[in-house]
Parts: structure tokens; C-alpha cells; sequence
């Protein structure tokens, strides 16, 4: 499911990228729901998650461009597509990483193909990224940031670059076939990304960040191929 929020002070805007939003995912047969509001303060107090953001820069009380700001520095890591009435404004939006914009009025077809550069951008990015989802929540994790993953009572186990753990309820099976090359399942409880692999010796796998991961007597031949494979693929 992705998540559209549109923030316009305009009623009939928001009526009309709800619909025009609606119809795109519709026609690409992915799920998608749309949220709504009307100025940039009650914008900053929804706390789920949104995958693309339309914020009107000029509206009442604080403009869309210090709303995006105020994101931005809480690291939302969203598409932001600015709407406005003057393309002079957007040039401020390189400060918050906008995608793109919309002036107003808006037209069907220039709708249409920032959203096909868009869904298309999403998929790249999705290829790369681990969606996890717990409860009502949901995050966005990149590949690069997983050191391993351990698995403990069907509760799956992220151990983050950060040193940040995240947990929720999957299948290791499921985990493993939404990674990719460079992650290895190398015990029936671990899967390590070979990124932060610093040595291997009798049976254990020593990471970067210090944990030692264990590697299973059968597993151990496929381990040392999947390590040289590793190398010519992703290091070299």
C-alpha cells in the first residue's frame, strides 16, 4: 500500500489530485490511499507513514516550503511534489530535495508523466529497500543498512549499521527471498550481509560491528563460494 498525502489549502485541488492520484495507481493495479489536509501545521501532527507528499508552497499560516523543511529535519525520507502558482518559488526546493512540481492549474498530462518518472523511481528504489511492517506502522530500510538479520520465536530481528534493532513478526524464508546477492543465509536463525562481513574462522563469521554470527557445518562450502562470488560482484 502506498500512501498519498496532498496539503492545499484548496479544497477543489485536493479533490482533484485525490482523483488523478486515485486513477494512476488504479491503472497500474497497485493500492494506494490518499490523506488530506488543508495547511501545513496539521500536515506536521500526522504521525503515520506517507510515501509521496503534494504540498501547495503558498497557503495560510505556514507555507508548504517551511512545512517541507520542517520534514525534511525529521528525516522524512518521502517524494515531495510541490504545487504552486509562480515557477520562481521552486527554485527553493532544491534545499528540501523536492522531485518535482505542479503549477497551477494543473494539467492531466504533466500530471501523468511526473508520475510515470516517479512510480518508476519508486520501483528502482524498492529493489534496494526492505518495507517492514509492524502493526499500523511502517519503515523503509535500505539493504545497506542491514548487518544481519537473526530470527528468534517467528519474530525476525534487524541488526542496523546504526546499531539499531528492529523487530516484527515474518517468516526467515519470506525475509531471505526480498533480499538480495549480498545477504546469506548461513545458519537457520541468521542471515548476514556479506557488506559487513570482516572474517570468517572455524564455523563463525566475525561482522564489523563485533557480533559473531554462527555458520552451519553444511552450509559452510556454499559460504566460502558465496563470499568469492560476493567479491567479484559487489567489491570488485
Amino acid at each position: 500500500m502506498i500512501t498519498v498525502a496532498v496539503c492545499d489549502d484548496e479544497k477543489y485541488l485536493t479533490d482533484q489530485i485525490k482523483k488523478l492520484v486515485s486513477e494512476f495507481f488504479r491503472g497500474k493495479n497497485t493500492e494506494a490511499s490518499v490523506v488530506c489536509f488543508s495547511n501545513g501545521e496539521d500536515l506536521l501532527k500526522y504521525d503515520k507513514s506517507i510515501d509521496i507528499l503534494f504540498l501547495d508552497i503558498q497557503m495560510n499560516g505556514m507555507d508548504g516550503m517551511e512545512a517541507a523543511k520542517e520534514l525534511r529535519s525529521r528525516n522524512f525520507g518521502g517524494y515531495i511534489i510541490f504545487i504552486t502558482i509562480l515557477e520562481e518559488m521552486v527554485f527553493q526546493s532544491f534545499e528540501v530535495q523536492a522531485y518535482d512540481y505542479l503549477v497551477k492549474p494543473i494539467e492531466e498530462k504533466k500530471f501523468k508523466r511526473t508520475m510515470e518518472r516517479l512510480f518508476a523511481s519508486m520501483k528502482n528504489v524498492n529493489e534496494e529497500k526492505l518495507l517492514v511492517q509492524k502493526g499500523y506502522e511502517r519503515s523503509i530500510i535500505s539493504f545497506d543498512e542491514i548487518v544481519f538479520c537473526e530470527i528468534i520465536d517467528r519474530k525476525v530481528y534487524l541488526h542496523l549499521a546504526s546499531a539499531d534493532v528492529v523487530d516484527f513478526y515474518d517468516r526467515i524464508e519470506n525475509l531471505e527471498a526480498r533480499l538480495d546477492s549480498r545477504f546469506f543465509r548461513c545458519h537457520r536463525s541468521y542471515l548476514i550481509n556479506l557488506k559487513y562481513l570482516k572474517s570468517y574462522k572455524n564455523g563463525v563469521a566475525y561482522m564489523e560491528n563485533g557480533k559473531e554470527i554462527p555458520i552451519s557445518r553444511l552450509r559452510g562450502k556454499a559460504f566460502s563460494e558465496v563470499v568469492l562470488q560476493y567479491m567479484k560482484e559487489w567489491r570488485l
